[in-house]
């Protein structure tokens, strides 16, 4: 299971195929996903109630959809000798074209996005360590 950090709908969601190599995931690596559980907003998304709460999730639990991955609780060796070991996995979903569905992420990325020309998850990121 990988939490899912931007504003999408997704919560939770699984990984069912890394893409393009046949081992684990790193960061930055594109994986496809099924959706598992889906975030609810709440009242607090905006007068209109159920309307604008099914406006804001833009996936639905069971779909399957394409991600990044942009933290790993395995321990990464950096080029400078230093080593980044994440709490928890987290990705974030995209679309066919790799450009990210939600418009804001909820917490830090790994910068080593920035090797894997993911520069638009970068961008909306709020800090990359």
């Amino acid at each position: 299971m990988v939490n899912c950090i931007d504003n999408s709908g997704a919560a939770v969601v699984e990984c069912v195929k890394v893409l393009k190599m046949k081992r684990h995931a790193k960061i930055g690596d594109r994986i496809i996903v099924v959706v598992q559980k889906q975030r609810n907003f709440g009242p607090e998304s905006g007068p209109g109630g159920s309307v604008s709460i099914s406006a804001a999730n833009k996936v639905r639990r069971g779909d399957i959809r394409h991600a990044v991955v942009v933290r790993t609780a395995k321990k990464v060796q950096r080029p400078d000798g230093s080593v980044v070991k994440f709490d928890d996995n987290a990705c974030v979903l995209i679309n066919k074209g790799g450009e990210p569905i939600g418009s804001r992420l909820n917490s830090i990325v790994g910068s080593e996005l920035r090797d894997k020309k993911w520069s638009k998850i970068l961008s909306l990121a709020p800090m990359h360590l």
